[in-house]
């Protein structure tokens, strides 16, 4: 199942996802010649970091939401485009030196499936890394959204819901990656918890990515309403006495060299 987001409004609310894109980013130590996959590029921004790396390589991002890519197609140059695909089809024959994805695979639900073709995209000594949502995180979102869910107004909505996340334990994870032949492969947790600076930066986060697999499924004279009550639930539970919002982010990273 993949879901539609708006590029720009995404650009906008996705501070902490880039954060932790660019502390990755940070760890590369690239040659410049290299070809890299962003699986989930988004809006771009993290994308184009990478092109930046390797002028004389090339960068491809994938990601399934055509508002993404329509956000994204405006960094394209030379060696660096972007392409609407679901990362669940991927097809690629020992093609990249580095397949890179930041705050996207939580969306993928079969990562066996995934990893398997990760590692047939990558060439010889090529490496793999992710940084990902895992178990613990957004423990007060989905708290509210079930509850919101639940309501007798919204309830025959979700009657065939389903959840559209996987977030493992990182043993869980451990496990996955190891069934697969990488020389190296390491996997380890993050804390990586935020305060939300007003109500307003928490809205725009929970309308773009959060919300979007919900609303899919009310109809249109109702989603302001049910976007209304999660984000006023939401407030409430985590207000702080200085007016920030607090959420639990708990990550999944992943190193892997084939």
């Amino acid at each position: 199942m993949t879901f539609e987001f708006d590029g720009e409004k995404y650009k906008k609310s996705s501070t902490h996802q880039k954060e932790w894109g660019n502390k990755i980013i940070a760890e590369f130590k690239l040659k410049g010649s290299e070809s890299i996959l962003d699986l989930g590029s988004g809006d771009g921004a993290l994308t184009c970091q990478l092109a930046e790396l390797v002028p004389r390589g090339y960068v491809l991002g994938i990601d399934a939401s055509q508002g993404m890519i329509d956000t994204a197609k405006k960094l394209e140059r030379q060696n660096l485009k972007f392409q609407k695909m679901d990362i669940n089809r991927i097809q690629f024959q020992e093609e990249f030196d580095l397949v890179f994805s930041n705050a996207t695979l939580h969306w993928i639900k079969d990562h066996e499936v995934l990893l398997a073709k990760v590692f047939d995209s990558l060439k010889q000594n090529g490496i793999v890394r992710f940084n990902f949502a895992a178990d613990g995180n957004c423990a007060a979102f989905f708290k509210v959204v079930r509850e919101v869910m639940r309501l007798e107004e919204y309830r025959n909505y979700f009657l065939n819901f389903e959840w559209p996340w996987y977030m493992p334990a990182i043993g869980e994870y451990q496990e996955l990656i190891n069934q697969l032949p990488f020389k190296e492969a390491r996997v380890w947790g993050e804390n990586a918890d935020r305060y939300f600076p007003d109500r307003d930066t928490m809205a725009a986060w929970i309308d773009q990515p959060s919300l979007v697999p919900f609303l899919k499924y009310i109809d249109e004279e109702k989603k302001k309403l049910f976007r209304d009550a999660v984000v006023d639930r939401m407030v409430k539970a985590t207000l702080q006495k200085d007016g920030s919002c607090f959420e639990t982010f708990r990550r999944v990273n992943l190193f892997a060299r084939k």
